[in-house]
């Protein structure tokens, strides 16, 4: 079974409450077997525009990433990472 990947890009408006979020998300994280590969960090964007932290997560299937995002403990996260954040998640089937 192909491994699934959130790729997340962000701008976050308020890092204090940004740390909220994160607080939030991580219990949906530890029920899906979430790994972080990339969690901002340096970087360099080649080309189109950046954002400010890139976050690369793996997870066992395409489906547990999936999943991760639409349940609720990570649902109660994204509310607040939308009040405080602007960015893209795309979710991926690996190779």
């Amino acid at each position: 079974m192909a491994k699934g990947y959130w790729i997340a890009r962000v701008d976050a408006r308020d890092a204090e409450r940004y740390k909220d979020y994160i607080a939030a998300a991580k219990p949906a994280f530890e029920r899906f077997g979430a790994v972080f590969l990339a969690r901002g960090g340096r970087h360099e964007a080649m080309e189109g525009p950046g954002r400010a932290r890139n976050v690369i997560i793996e997870f066992p299937s395409f489906e547990a990433a999936v999943d991760c995002y639409r349940s609720p403990e990570y649902s109660r996260a994204a509310a607040i990472r939308q009040e405080v954040a602007d960015g893209e998640i795309m979710v991926v089937e690996g190779v």
